[in-house]
This record gives structure tokens, sequence and C-alpha cells, in this order.
């Protein structure tokens, strides 16, 4: 008798896994992601990443506004009766009665080396708080949030200049890579699902715009951290004649100065420890992303120019 497969997942992260089981004949019965979203300027309507997907496929997908106490998707998933539910950056949490549902149980794919980072926002706060390493683990789902048991864990390096788009990439596609695996393994019965250490646990809370202002009065790597972190939304940016500027892509350098001063025609700006940030790429706001040479010809940021961290 043929497998059956609960596909759960909403962002650009989640397609490469999604596709990598379809194209290698995993059968995904249905797809859960999250409803189509209103975009912040007009009414145009903004479908997931993975219900596009679903559509090019002809994948039957469900989009519930929520999980908890729909009996009409809890009646939908027990008629199915699932083997397996993979899930990955749905955006919203599983209720418990739901858990049992599926005769190998709920796995997730979650984009850090679990326990630490658990949470909404893993890969940003990794580089943000300047890891060494990343990586995904697969882990059984349970109650609370991301602290199952562990199958694997798969881990790459991160360094200073790479940023939060590129090791999203970097992690969906190793994780398309390794769930087949994973997926082989577990309907074997061969899998062996670890207790994290919760004594070691952190928590990757999700990212609100205002952590994007940059104090100059950080240490020059920190600054970085944030400009990759946060790239390519909502991004870090610094305020200046009451406008302000999104920097998309910087560098360190050994500029020095007083913290928040302009000290090159090429937009460096000095920060602590006898270092600088030297842009690369900017956004003024309302505008489009300029490399720098092209941004400061027609710029009121000179070289002296005090960048306050307001």
């Amino acid at each position: 008798m043929p497998k059956k497969i609960i596909f759960m997942g909403t962002p650009l992260f989640a397609v490469p896994i999604m596709k990598s089981l379809y194209q290698n004949g995993y059968p995904i019965s249905v797809v859960y992601t999250q409803p189509p979203q209103k975009s912040n300027r007009g009414q145009k309507i903004n479908k997931s990443a993975v219900q596009g997907i679903s559509e090019t496929l002809n994948i039957d997908f469900r989009s519930p506004q929520s999980l908890k106490n729909n009996i009409e998707e809890y009646e939908f998933l027990k008629k199915m009766d699932a083997d397996l539910a993979i899930v990955v950056a749905y955006g919203q949490m599983i209720p418990k009665n739901f858990l049992s549902l599926t005769k190998k149980g709920f796995i997730n794919i979650h984009a850090s080396i679990l326990p630490k980072w658990r949470g909404a926002a893993p890969i940003q706060r990794s580089i943000m708080n300047l890891d060494e390493e990343t990586g995904i683990s697969i882990m059984r789902i349970n109650e609370e949030l991301d602290s199952g048991p562990i199958c694997n864990v798969y881990k790459i390096k991160l360094d200073q200049n790479i940023n939060a788009m590129e090791v999203s990439e970097k992690l969906s596609l190793l994780a398309a890579d390794r769930i087949l695996d994973n997926v082989d393994d577990i309907f074997e019965g061969k899998s062996s699902f670890i207790d994290q250490d919760h004594s070691k646990a952190t928590y990757a809370k999700k990212i609100v715009k205002n952590e994007g202002l940059i104090d100059w009065n950080d240490d020059a790597l920190k600054i970085l951290g944030k400009i990759n972190g946060l790239y390519p939304s909502p991004g870090a940016f610094f305020n200046f004649n009451g406008e302000r500027y999104k920097i998309l892509k910087a560098e360190i350098s050994n500029g020095i100065g007083k913290n928040g001063e302009v000290i090159s025609d090429s937009l460096e700006i000095a920060c602590s420890n006898k270092k600088s940030i030297k842009i690369i790429e900017i956004q003024r706001e309302g505008k489009k992303v300029q490399k720098i040479g092209e941004f400061m010809l027609g710029s009121r940021i000179r070289k002296g120019s005090i960048i306050l961290n307001v």
C-alpha cells in the first residue's frame, strides 16, 4: 500500500525541500500552508511560496487561518490516515491533538543546531550572534516549541560576510538533500530520536523592525552581524537628517574616528575598537538600492558628517 505524506510549509525556504520529495517519488497527499496575505501597499494578495509550488505541481493544498480548535481540519487529517507529516517553517503551532493523526508522527526541519535558537528567527539570530556555525535539525514535534527529540543534525560554517538570505538558501538545499534518507529511515523504523538538552536551550524571538537601528558605539563585527543577519528584510539602518538609510552590504575596515563619524568620501563610518564599517550597497528610504559610488554622487552625507544613534 503506498505511503501518504502531509507537507506543511509556507516560505521559500520550504520549497526546495517539498520539490525534492516530489521529484524523488515521495507521495505528498496534501499540503498545508499559510493563507495568502495582503501586501502592505494596496490590496494585492500574495500567495505563499509553498502554495505557488503546490499549484505548479498540481498537489492539493489547504490554507486554514488556524489549526487550533479546527474540527474540520482535524477530521480531514484523521480520515486521510497519513503515514507521516513533514513540517518546514509552516508558521503556526501544531495542536497536540493533531500530533497523533499520522502513523509515524510529525517531524520538523528546523534551521538551527537545536537546542540553540528555538523559535521564529533562528537564521537571523545566529548571524547576529556571530555564531561560527549553524545547521538544520530534524526533530519530532511535541507540545513545546522546537523541543522535541532529534534524529539528525547537519551543520554548515558561517563567516562574517554571509547574509541571512545566503544562509537560508544553503540550509534549504542541505535539507532538501538530507530529508530523503531521513524519511526512508523513519518509514523503515531505523531512526533514533534523542532528547534535547533543555538546559542549553536558547530562543530566536521574532525579528521586529526597530531592531535594525545601528548603534555606532557597537563593535564593528556586531554591526556587520546585524547588517547581514537582517538582510534583506527588515534590514539594518541608520537615520540622518530625518531620513532612513538601509545598509544592504558592507565590510569591516580599519578607519578611525569618532563613533558614527563619516571618515571617507565613500561612506565609511567609524565605530568602536578602532574599526569602521565600509558601506557597499545602500538604500535611501523610498528609493532604489544603489552601489555606494552612485549613491554618493547625490548624497548629502559627506565626510565629516556625524550619524547619531537615533
